[in-house]
């Protein structure tokens, strides 16, 4: 099975740091961050100074893993949102497209229907940021042998006009 490589650069993560913010900002959640499926955080906004954000994103991409196989379970092909409510801080899980979830923690200052307004409005957003600079592993090897074939014939001519 061909895994998908998803290459970000600086601009399109300021460009998410930027949207992160927005949802912050305009939803009152306390933070928000971007994981993988494969459970590595891509980048996080807010208040996460006192939070084990490497262990969290691994740990929701894990839930959102084992959420799949409950929807296929029950006969849907996946739940795109899962919501957890705790005493003090909630969190919304949200997926943003085949290999990326959104996740935003917040408490009483707001309510799940705004987080959930927010997060459809700047997941769309995401997706497009994030698609703007989509590669496929196997671009990326048609890349690397183009490059590898071009290089390796300057060095053949630099060495024959030598000897």
């Amino acid at each position: 099975m061909s895994r998908e490589q998803q290459v970000l650069y600086e601009d399109q993560i300021q460009q998410i740091d930027q949207a992160l913010m927005r949802i912050i900002k305009e939803a009152e959640a306390k933070c928000a961050l971007l994981v993988d499926k494969d459970g590595h955080l891509v980048t996080r906004q807010g208040f996460t100074h006192t939070l084990d954000t490497t262990a969290l994103a691994a740990l929701l991409a894990g839930s959102f893993a084992s959420t799949k196989e409950i929807a296929r379970l029950v006969g849907e092909p996946e739940f795109s949102v899962l919501f957890h409510q705790g005493k003090k801080d909630h969190i919304h899980i949200s997926l943003i497209n085949d290999r990326t979830i959104l996740v935003i923690i917040f408490d009483d200052r707001t309510t799940i229907g705004m987080i959930r307004l927010y997060s459809k409005e700047i997941g769309e957003s995401l997706k497009g940021i994030l698609e703007s600079g989509h590669t496929s592993k196997s671009e990326s090897l048609e890349l690397g042998k183009e490059f590898s074939d071009t290089a390796e014939a300057k060095l053949d001519d630099i060495f024959q006009d030598k000897f």
